[in-house]
């Protein structure tokens, strides 16, 4: 029984994840590399794990790595190196993964104050979920979440998984204004706004970190492979943080 089961998920993973990579040209100076379909942790460890490799190995020409959720885009210069060459680059660093040696993932704790003014959408959340305001703020922060990516806006990190009594749907019309350091929803995904920006996903509270921050070294406090837990804190533990910087 023990060795069907492990059959089993080693069938689940291969079903999940591109042991041969998809290239895509994307433009005239990036490659995209294709490990999967779908937000699956396993596809995007192998991606992050191959942003790694390509960085710690560049060739003339590499001028970026950036992960993803299921793929990984190399910025090239076109006047020093081709498709061909990249392509069969990624694959030659490929065979070197069984050999990489990564550090555990870093988990960056992130205090949060929910709901009230700082989470206007909460009380939707939990209509829409049938849950009290107390089971939203326990399922939300009971668990670490993986950051597949980083993108839309500096820091603005990409979480999975949340909890399936938590999916909610974006805002019909977005705001045209989202306060830095909101915490939102929206469907199956969660994440932090480190900028005010525009956004349509639904806020639960905000933190009072500053989680971008360009004359810090280095300006984010995550990069795309570690984890966040979020902590539940008082308005007045916010406040105190918010004037005094740290936890």
């Amino acid at each position: 029984m023990k060795q069907a089961g492990g059959e089993e998920k080693i069938k689940n993973m291969s079903e999940r994840l591109y042991h041969v990579p998809r290239f895509r040209v994307s433009g005239d100076r990036a490659l995209l590399v294709e490990y999967g379909e779908e937000i699956d942790l396993v596809v995007n460890e192998r991606v992050c794990a191959m942003a790694e490799l390509l960085l710690m190995h560049p060739f003339p020409g590499l001028e970026n790595v950036l992960p993803a959720y299921r793929s990984l885009c190399i910025v090239y210069d076109p006047l020093l190196t081709g498709i061909s060459t990249l392509k069969n680059h990624v694959l030659k660093m490929q065979q070197k993964l069984s050999r990489l040696s990564t550090a555990p993932p870093e988990t960056i704790e992130i205090p949060v104050a929910y709901g009230g003014e700082l989470g206007p959408d909460m009380d939707f959340v939990s209509d829409f979920s049938g849950l009290s305001v107390g089971d939203v703020i326990h399922l939300h922060s009971c668990n670490p979440y993986h950051i597949h990516a980083i993108g839309f806006a500096p820091g603005f990190c990409y979480l999975g998984e949340l909890d399936p009594r938590l999916r909610t749907p974006r805002l019909e019309t977005p705001r045209t204004l989202v306060p830095a350091g909101s915490v939102g929803i929206a469907e199956s995904q969660t994440g932090v706004y480190p900028l005010a920006s525009p956004g349509g996903w639904r806020l639960i509270g905000r933190t009072p970190l500053k989680l971008f921050d360009p004359a810090r070294t280095p300006p984010f406090l995550y990069k795309t492979g570690d984890k966040i837990r979020f902590t539940p804190v008082s308005r007045s533990e916010y406040e105190r943080i918010l004037i005094e910087g740290t936890p």
